[in-house]
């Protein structure tokens, strides 16, 4: 069985829940990605941020980046378990209609899943059918 961990991206760098969004925006820059896990004082995963988050729910509300910190824009937290399977990463992911997925061991971040993870799939070649791929893509942008 093919699970969270064998096609996560590891290496995932957590924005502080204290750090401002001019700060995640700058990181999510210098690291070329579109999404960051939050991480408080703990180092535990707190929730995550997109680049869109910043957009709409900052910039066009005329909020301050320098000033609102990541942890202001953390909505609900929907993660998925390293030994998860990838039908049920994937389940997850089309159920809330998310393109990113935190991947935790415990309670600890280990890695993040995007849409791409999902499609190149398992490094032993086990990947998602084509209709796997359809349905997934017909479910997070078409319901939007």
């Amino acid at each position: 069985m093919t699970t969270a961990r064998d096609i996560m991206h590891t290496g995932a760098q957590c924005i502080g829940a204290h750090q401002t969004l001019a700060e995640a925006a700058k990181m999510m820059r210098d690291k070329n990605v579109g999404a960051l896990p939050i991480c408080g004082d703990d180092q535990k995963l707190k929730g995550i941020i997109t680049d869109r988050d910043i957009v709409l729910r900052c910039i066009a509300e005329g909020k301050d980046p320098a000033a609102m910190t990541a942890m202001e824009l953390s909505g609900h937290l929907h993660c998925v378990r390293a030994d998860d399977s990838m039908e049920a990463v994937l389940h997850k992911m089309e159920q809330h209609q998310i393109r990113r997925i935190p991947v935790i061991d415990g309670e600890r971040l280990v890695g993040m899943i995007s849409e791409a993870d999902l499609a190149m799939g398992h490094r032993d070649g086990q990947r998602l059918t084509d209709q796997q791929i359809i349905d997934f893509m017909d479910s997070v942008y078409m319901k939007q």
